[in-house]
């Protein structure tokens, strides 16, 4: 049989209504009882049999008939592109690299971990309280009773790390994030990438300037005004949020001069609890954290005024801020 159509036609002059099998079965009511009931019983296995035996021959036809299909209307999806239509390297993606291009420069090794995280990991390991807003459902994305949620942040690749690795410490943690927001400014989805150092004898100061060369390399400002501003995060202790100087006037934003501060990321030292949470010996070790947007550093760079745009997908504004894959930074080539 080489197609479905003859197989019906088969199917039809056997078991279709005036086929040969459904007369056969008519001529039961010409058996005596006993013969009847044995016959009837032996016919209809028969014709159970026949029934799948016809589906097995038609499931394999179609698929044949859908190869063949599938040969002849396939998109080679390995193809180049058209020489007119260019793609280029997203704007996030790009800011994404440099940055870990920068820390990498600096010794620092790329971790990461699940979306999927429990309690235990996203906030009480990080000494944020039962009560904190954060914890609430208006802020973070549950997905079941069982409390397994979105990561807010990639704190939790931190715990992890300091979990299942002795120190000293020396990571970044670059990834998606997940929290209930959505306006100019905030995403429901966007990026993170957080930083952590825990060895013997770290400082505020060994801090301060990891953050400096982060901050003026990736700006290309030398010297890019800054300062760290007294805050409080529950994982770390002291905690300081890091201003850069800038301008605001007539509408226009512009990096490293000017009379206004803009806040654009968060750090401080390891909080000793959160140590013990993880089972570092706080009397030994100390070290910092510090966390950024990566959205937020993108804004600011390329004069990106509408955080929504990232995702849009809208192609002119695509085209515009997109950067040709050429020269691309890597930890080997550097920016």
């Amino acid at each position: 049989m080489k197609d479905i159509e003859s197989l019906e036609q088969l199917k039809v002059k056997y078991i279709g209504k005036k086929g040969l099998f459904t007369n056969l079965l008519k001529s039961l009511s010409n058996l005596d009882q006993k013969d009847k009931a044995s016959a009837g019983k032996t016919l209809n296995i028969l014709k159970k049999e026949i029934d799948e035996c016809f589906n097995e021959k038609k499931k394999f036809l179609s698929d044949i008939e859908l190869n063949k299909k599938l040969e002849h209307e396939k998109i080679d999806i390995s193809l180049p592109t058209r020489p007119e239509k260019k793609g280029g390297i997203h704007p996030i993606s790009k800011t994404m690299d440099d940055i870990i291009c920068i820390m990498g420069s600096h010794g620092f090794k790329v971790e990461e971990g699940p979306h999927i995280e429990n309690e235990f990991y996203n906030f009480t390991a990080l000494n944020i309280p039962e009560e904190h807003p954060a914890r609430q459902e208006h802020d973070t994305f549950y997905i079941n009773k069982y409390k397994n949620l979105l990561r807010t942040h990639t704190s939790p690749v931190q715990i992890r790390v300091m979990k299942n690795i002795k120190p000293p410490i020396k990571i970044i943690a670059p990834g998606s994030t997940y929290r209930c927001d959505d306006d100019a400014t905030h995403s429901p989805m966007f990026h993170q990438v957080e930083g952590l150092v825990v060895d013997k004898n770290i400082t505020m100061a060994n801090l301060k300037w990891i953050i400096k060369e982060l901050l003026t390399t990736f700006f290309n400002i030398e010297d890019l005004p800054m300062r760290f501003r007294p805050s409080y995060f529950p994982f770390t202790e002291p905690s300081a949020e890091v201003d850069i100087r800038c301008s605001m006037e007539n509408g226009k934003l512009e990096i490293g001069k000017g009379k206004d501060w803009l806040e654009v990321m968060g750090c401080g030292m390891v909080n000793p609890k959160v140590f013990k949470n993880c089972g570092v010996n706080e009397e030994v070790y100390s070290g910092f954290a510090f966390g950024l947007g990566v959205e937020r550093f993108a804004m600011l760079k390329y004069g990106i005024s509408d955080l929504r745009m990232f995702y849009e997908n809208d192609i002119r504004w695509l085209q515009h801020y997109n950067f040709i894959p050429n020269g691309f930074p890597s930890l080997l080539r550097g920016l």
